[in-house]
């Protein structure tokens, strides 16, 4: 019955072929938060396979079709599995759009279908890819594994990136799957996901039930070691040290409204004064106050009435870490941070930064925003973009500024903290600055961007796997959730859910040493990638030398 099926695939051509395909992208999609459903994968992997088995290979009793043909129907092919999956998993970015519907909702049905159109040309180098190093043989499930790992990296690094929804996550949802991240990293578990789950093509050739109780036998084993490993590393907590997360739930379109600003300054001092459940004074143990991404919606740096009701917040010896946007002058021409006329000293650049305020109201630290958000928080190729009439999804006319580099924070009575505003937290090996490791990560993020859709559960996700990765707490503090305190394994050991208000106290969990990945995750990942194209050049070379 199966080869019957596989058979059915290959033969499919024209819109059948492209529909499957799309389906098939879709399917893989449900692998990812809030479904995590990550078998599909082995449903979805190997029809893309049979359905590239039916341009490469072609039918039997047809000739075998010339390799410029079969490479242009291979991207085709990979398109359109790569529209179906990142559609699939990325609608909910449309969600931005309404949020200033007035000036933005025009550009929703072009944000969600061009977006995920343009990410699919990665699919469609891939198919492509895979097309070169194809073969009858098994060998083929590494010469697909291996190309859409290739692209997949490649969609992480090229164009400032876009690492979201690898397919790797769809195993670092489960956290005993999910210890292998410690070794692996993200890229690796991608790789090992798309081995593993395109082995049922097997199952249509003779014995091959092999290979799909060997990926099982492999599952297994992942899963063993991540029971052992969280048996190994139980949580313990840095001594002296007391967390409340304030998530405020506040709507977006009011977070960047100046009007708003007694009533939001109110919510937030109200809601981190608020008691514990035993009615003692929420602030009276509390150490680090903790406040998420671009909190204020005026420049607290330059307001001191703020920062005086801000260090009245505080113990004399707890501090606040809070997102704010951070105005800078610069001194090549005119201008002022309310964007009004030109100053004699010059323009203003903005951040979005993270600011340490103590209980005196000064900002003892501070960290700008590394990794902005393209078309949200600066526009490429923004003279030419806001000429036809476009501009970045944040308020701030121009956009923010990139700052200076990854920085390691020192602050009062804690461990060192990595700082990861947002977007940041979604690059594997770039949590922090190499050259000072830090005794945990601090998320400040904004997700009510997104609404009550899968974009944030799949933002948590990724997160999580950075703390994993990495063998560090996480300390995750969102406007509407998910905030969190995650230990250095990635148990979760408090959270607030999406969309509530509220305070989050928690102890801090203590680091582990750096991890193998930390030491040696890039040479791991390039030694699996090798051998992957090792073996499916080697199918193919046997292939050619029995023809």
């Amino acid at each position: 019955m199966i080869v019957r099926f596989a058979s059915n695939i290959a033969a499919l051509k024209g819109w059948r072929r492209a529909g499957v395909a799309f389906l098939a992208g879709a399917v893989a999609a449900l692998a990812m938060a809030p479904f995590d459903i990550f078998p599909v994968l082995a449903i979805s992997f190997p029809l893309a396979i049979w359905l590239l088995d039916g341009i490469a290979l072609g039918a039997p009793d047809e000739p075998r079709p010339s390799l410029l043909r079969s490479l242009w129907s291979a991207a085709r092919l990979g398109w359109w599995y790569g529209f179906g999956f990142f559609l699939a998993g990325l609608w909910w970015i449309g969600n931005a759009f309404l949020v200033d519907a007035d000036q933005f909702a025009w550009l929703l049905p072009f944000a969600v279908l061009l977006l995920p159109a343009g990410l699919a040309f990665f699919m469609a180098a891939a198919f492509a890819l895979a097309r070169l190093a194809w073969s009858r043989g098994k060998a083929r499930i590494l010469a697909f594994a291996a190309s859409i790992f290739a692209t997949e990296w490649l969609r992480g690094h090229i164009f400032s990136g876009f690492p979201w929804n690898l397919f790797g996550y769809g195993l670092a949802a489960e956290i005993h799957l999910a210890q292998s991240l410690a070794i692996f990293g993200i890229y690796g578990l991608t790789l090992l996901a798309l081995v593993l789950f395109a082995t049922p093509v097997a199952l249509a050739e003779r014995d091959g039930w092999r290979w799909p109780v060997l990926s099982l036998v492999v599952l297994a084993a992942l899963a063993g070691f991540g029971a052992w490993r969280l048996d190994q590393y139980p949580t313990r907590f840095v001594d002296k040290v007391q967390l409340r997360i304030m998530q405020p739930d506040v709507p977006q379109d009011a977070k960047f409204n100046p009007g708003m600003r007694n009533q939001i300054m109110a919510q937030y001092l109200a809601l981190s004064r608020q008691p514990t459940p035993d009615g003692v004074d929420g602030m009276a143990k509390v150490t680090h106050l903790i406040w998420p991404e671009s909190a204020f919606p005026f420049l607290v740096a330059q307001d001191d009435d703020a920062l005086k009701a801000l260090g009245d917040l505080v113990a004399p010896n707890a501090v606040l870490l809070t997102g704010a946007g951070r105005a800078e002058e610069n001194l090549d021409d005119g201008g002022n941070p309310d964007g009004g006329e030109t100053s004699n000293s010059g323009t203003w650049r903005f951040f979005n930064s993270l600011h340490v305020i103590d209980a005196t109201g000064t900002i003892i630290g501070n960290y700008d925003k590394v990794h902005l958000v393209p078309f949200g928080e600066y526009l490429p190729y923004q003279s030419f973009l806001e000429s036809i009439g476009l501009q970045q999804l944040t308020e701030q006319r121009g956009g923010f500024t990139s700052g200076p580099g990854l920085r390691t924070l020192d602050i009062p009575n804690a461990p060192p903290v990595g700082v990861l505003i947002c977007y940041e937290a979604i690059f594997p090996g770039e949590a922090y600055d190499p050259a000072n490791r830090p005794g945990w990560l601090l998320n400040v993020t904004n997700d009510a961007w997104f609404g009550m859709t899968p974009g944030p559960y799949q933002h948590f996700v990724e997160v999580r796997a950075r703390s994993i990765e990495e063998g560090l707490p996480l300390v995750r503090a969102g406007n509407d959730g998910i905030s969190a305190v995650i230990d250095p394994v990635g148990r979760i050991v408090a959270s607030l859910p999406l969309g509530v208000s509220g305070v989050l106290d928690s102890r801090l969990p203590e680091g582990l040493p750096p991890t193998v990945f930390v030491k040696a995750g890039n040479t791991i990942i390039a030694t699996l990638f090798l051998l992957a194209t090792i073996g499916a050049i080697y199918g193919l070379w046997r292939e050619q030398k029995r023809a």
